[in-house]
């Protein structure tokens, strides 16, 4: 592909990316100077200059006839993420996006929500202050994400009022229950209320509304949709004044879908992850998306400003521009194609270093909300009804699922798995007390053998399991519920457990070690024959009731279209 050079605001084709110089810098003391390419994204330019750093904060840009070959830009903002879906506490998940270029989070707590409360978003707003990043943390709005689930908690108005008054609170994070808003129901009016009230913005959250409908969404006061899977959807959003996330996660991936709305609308579009397991956070992150872009031949000045202005500008963050007065949040980075990250500064501080974090690893206490029994494989046989049955068909790289009919394959007046036509058994299991599990079928996980489970299934993070056999599924969950929440792995000879502590979603432990056994875990997936990208993360939304079609939870199965449990 082409590279680019950027010099003195002008774009020259060269054949070969520049060998990058280091930077002039004196990070280790309170001031200090750096020189570069200084990238204006407020006057779209790009010019020698030298950067003034005073007290943490931008204290004057300072053109110059020459400086080094690299690139002094803002950092880049994830304008809509869950934490925990990284498996990683704050703390742990800042020191491996810093990496990267990034600076800032716009992070909804609502999983650890629908497990502890508001005990839990607490938690991630205590566990973030260690150490120096900046996030932004939103007030769960759908704890319980509907009714037809078992949750560890219930977030109430009351509790939305309290959490929007902490200063770390910046949103009312993405409002699931859309059939509430359509019906503009007295609750969830209230909580919107409540952040209008502080001149807070309200995330959406609303995949498939179009038209009148989306049109009617907004007017309730919803600011921003991530679940776009399409350009229409998204241009009838837009159309009702709605802002665009692009999301590009570990499991949904819009971006190629939506990118080409970038150029008429680049005001209102910003890009996100929403959902990132640790392995691809170690290998990058919102930088990724920018590179696209402008490979794709997009604009610089637009991509940068969907992940660096946009998000800071929309949910009023405490988030640099490289502007004096500014606290100095910036990046220094290689070239304007791929924008690998030299240097991440927040505060004035220097954070990672050539793709090193320089955030020290900081304790994080366990809580948690897990009360639930060993199984035994017979509580997930499945009694021969006599008739066809609905299977939820999953799509990768798409959290929405199809609904198909089945013919049952029936063994001894049971229904079990049929790995000839890929069609394997699904549970959901309630982790907050005992209960009978719920059963259904499942098609396009693929494997010939075993099992994986997980006690992080979104959004009341109950335990779910997907295999090819009563006993391999039993074994899976048993290893979870045995340390109180993980993942786990049961093939032929083999098995694996990655212990989530924290709330059954999260571990304190070093981020890159955990990285690099989810890829352990996810590489014995795929050896016993799933095709997907993401097999755990696919997992983890098929207890996702708020988004079509047909999902599971620990009460049955659920039909997202018609918003009811079926049979």
């Amino acid at each position: 592909m082409p590279a680019y050079r950027l010099h003195v605001g002008f774009a020259l084709k060269s054949d070969t990316i520049l060998e990058t110089a280091p930077p002039t810098t004196h990070s280790s003391a309170a001031s200090f100077e750096i020189a570069g390419q200084f990238v204006d994204l407020f006057q779209k330019r790009v010019y020698p200059a030298s950067v003034r750093v005073e007290n943490g904060q931008i204290a004057g840009i300072q053109p110059v006839a020459d400086a080094p070959p690299v690139f002094i830009m803002p950092g880049f903002v994830d304008a809509h993420v869950h934490i925990e879906s990284s498996m990683l506490t704050p703390a742990q998940f800042a020191r491996l996006a810093v990496a990267h270029g990034t600076v800032a989070t716009v992070s909804d707590p609502h999983e650890i929500g629908n497990v502890l409360g508001v005990a839990g978003v607490r938690y991630m707003v205590e566990n973030g202050a260690k150490v120096p990043f900046r996030f932004c943390f939103g007030a769960p709005s759908c704890v319980p994400a509907t009714g037809f689930e078992t949750a560890g908690a219930v977030i109430t108005v009351a509790d939305v009022e309290n959490l929007l008054q902490m200063d770390q609170i910046g949103y009312l994070a993405e409002v699931m229950n859309y059939p509430g808003v359509l019906n503009r129901d007295p609750e969830l009016m209230a909580k919107i209320a409540a952040a209008q009230r502080r001149g807070k913005p309200v995330d959406g959250h609303a995949p498939g509304l179009r038209g009148a409908q989306a049109l009617h969404y907004a007017q309730a006061g919803i600011s921003t949709d991530h679940e776009c899977f399409t350009a229409e959807e998204a241009l009838d959003k837009l159309a009702a004044g709605m802002k665009i996330l692009i999301r590009e996660g570990s499991a949904a991936k819009n971006f190629e879908a939506l990118i080409g709305l970038l150029p008429d609308y680049p005001d209102q579009i910003m890009f996100c992850s929403d959902d990132k397991h640790p392995d691809s956070l170690a290998l990058g992150h919102i930088n990724e998306l920018v590179c696209r872009a402008v490979v794709k031949g997009h604009n610089v000045f637009q991509a940068l400003r969907a992940a660096c202005v946009n998000p800071v500008e929309h949910y009023g963050l405490e988030v640099g521009l490289l502007r004096p007065g500014d606290a100095a949040d910036f990046i220094v980075v290689d070239n304007l194609l791929d924008f690998k990250a030299l240097q991440t500064y927040i505060g004035g501080k220097l954070v990672a270093e050539n793709g090193i974090s320089l955030i020290a690893p900081v304790e994080s206490e366990t809580v948690n909300r897990f009360s639930v029994s060993p199984k035994l494989p017979e509580q997930f046989a499945m009694p021969d009804s006599g008739r066809d049955f609905q299977v939820i068909e999953a799509i990768d790289g798409q959290l929405v699922t199809n609904k198909i009919v089945c013919a049952p394959t029936v063994k001894a007046g049971f229904v079990v798995a049929d790995t000839e036509r890929d069609l394997l058994k699904i549970t959901v299991v309630n982790r907050y007390a005992d209960a009978p599990p719920a059963v259904a079928f499942v098609k396009n996980f693929g494997f010939r053998h075993g099992a994986i489970a997980s006690s992080v299934a979104h959004d009341s993070h109950n335990i779910i399991a997907v295999g090819t056999d009563d006993e391999s599924i039993c074994r899976a969950i048993n290893l979870i519920i045995n340390v109180k929440g993980g993942l786990s792995a049961v093939a032929e000879g083999e098995e694996m457990l990655l212990p989530l502590p924290i709330a059954g979603l999260m571990t304190g432990a070093d981020g890159y070690e955990v990285a690099a056994q989810y890829t352990q875990l996810d590489q014995i997936a795929k050896q016993m024959g799933s095709r997907l990208q993401s097999p755990f993360m696919t997992l983890s939304f098929m207890a996702l009731l708020v988004i079509p079609s047909l999902k599971l939870s620990d009460k049955g199965l659920f039909d997202g279209d018609a918003f009811q449990l079926v049979s």
